[in-house]
């Protein structure tokens, strides 16, 4: 195969999926621009655009969600709150793993995180009539942008680069102090950046999350990756930070997407802190007529939404979980592959004059995990993703995550061995042109 590919195969596809601006195209549809441009050349692409787990899913859950199957759960609707043994493993997990309690009670599973994300920005925004703005510390997940748009919530971000440790007080101190905040999100390890917040960060968002009375909605969905410390022994420091140490006012979005590779059956917990899922709210009260907090995150929104997560895929979560509070199933150690594969994908575009762009956590390198961003002197992000897509390589531009910096977001899931000598003729190849 020649590279690069020739240009105008490029420019039809992106005419034809009517993108305006590729530097602004959704994970999605950089997708179909690879897999279109991948069909009529034959060349098959290095795919880093979109988030899925390279990984095959463990059989405890796979055969306990079989045996429910079996058992005729598939006839039965779920309870809409969770059963009872997913949301006891649940609580466990928490305590296990980040060290908080969190009642069972407050445990809810959900069709994913997307579920969980979607209904905590909704309710979070109705608490309080003159709080109707969502703050994102950037970068972040874009598609919890498109929920904010989809349900007609304002919101404001900031790119939290410039910002690390103390500096993030002053920052947030200028968005929180206008009155208008109802709720922050981050995610933590962070998708696209792969930093992760520290203990001394998080307990400046959970003083001024008490200070302004706003809900912090913290997403886990990479939970415990960060490979540079050992966080898979349950009930053992070192435990997952949280947010939830500094504050009550939180809810945690735990998937079973990535670090139980279960991404297709959807599931995932939002636990709320039992602070939270039984307080009230006058926005609330006014809305809906009576209720906690938790108890119309259920029986108002969730009930609207979904009627609760997959009778027997509650029941597979239930059984990886209880095997990882029991010390059984050592679920880090087979997500560990990501750190290693984007140790190597690092080492081939530094090789090549690319830069790694959020490169630390103050004064430590990041960890290697599922995701890394990548620049290229002297070219925008926009300008580099089309560069890179006729030389077979795919992935999304970091101002679609809320970044002012310029560069590419890299997944490392779909990486196969054979491809990091592929990656680096290509790379040549691309540095000879550029």
């Amino acid at each position: 195969m020649n590279y690069p590919i020739e240009n105008s195969i490029l420019e039809k596809t992106i005419k034809t999926l009517h993108i305006k601006d590729i530097a602004k195209a959704t994970i999605r549809e950089v997708v179909a621009i690879a897999d279109i441009v991948e069909r009529q050349t034959g060349l098959e692409f290095i795919r880093m655009e979109m988030g899925v787990p390279g990984l095959p899913a463990p059989a405890i859950g796979i055969d306990a969600e079989m045996d429910a199957l079996k058992s005729g759960v598939a006839s039965i609707y779920p309870p809409i709150e969770g059963i009872p043994e997913l949301k006891k493993e649940s609580s466990r997990f928490i305590k296990a793993f980040v060290d908080l309690d969190i009642d069972p009670e407050c445990c809810i599973p959900t069709v994913g995180s997307m579920e969980g994300s979607f209904m905590s920005l909704l309710l979070a925004n109705q608490c309080d009539p003159q709080k109707d703005t969502i703050l994102f510390i950037d970068p972040g997940f874009p598609v919890q942008k498109q929920q904010a748009n989809v349900l007609g919530c304002k919101y404001i971000s900031f790119d939290v680069y410039h910002f690390r440790g103390e500096k993030l007080r002053a920052e947030l101190e200028k968005h929180l102090s206008s009155g208008a905040i109802s709720c922050m999100i981050y995610s933590n390890p962070n998708n696209p950046a792969w930093f992760c917040f520290l203990d001394e960060e998080l307990r400046i968002i959970g003083e001024l999350a008490n200070k302004y009375d706003v809900l912090v909605i913290e997403d886990l969905a990479y939970f415990a990756m960060d490979f540079r410390k050992d966080l898979g022994k349950p009930f053992k420091s070192p435990f997952q930070v949280s947010v939830g140490k500094y504050t009550d006012n939180y809810i945690l979005l735990i998937s079973g997407s990535k670090v139980f590779s279960y991404a297709g059956q959807r599931i995932a917990i939002a636990a709320i802190s039992n602070f939270l899922y039984r307080k009230t709210f006058s926005g609330l009260t006014q809305k809906y007529g009576s209720g906690t907090f938790g108890s119309i995150f259920i029986h108002r929104i969730l009930y609207s939404i979904s009627t609760g997560a997959s009778h027997s895929v509650q029941h597979a979560l239930a059984a990886m979980l209880r095997a990882a509070n029991d010390g059984r199933y050592a679920f880090l150690d087979e997500v560990k592959e990501y750190g290693r594969r984007a140790a190597q994908m690092k080492q081939i575009f530094l090789k090549h004059g690319f830069e790694i762009v959020y490169d630390k956590d103050l004064d430590e390198d990041i960890a290697d995990g599922f995701y890394f961003t990548i620049r290229y002197p002297g070219m925008t992000g926009g300008e580099l993703m089309k560069a890179l897509i006729p030389f077979g390589i795919s992935a999304i531009s970091l101002s679609t995550t809320g970044s002012q910096q310029e560069g590419l977001r890299a997944c490392t899931s779909f990486i196969k061995d054979y491809q990091y000598a592929v990656l680096d003729e290509r790379l040549e190849a691309f540095n000879k042109l550029y």
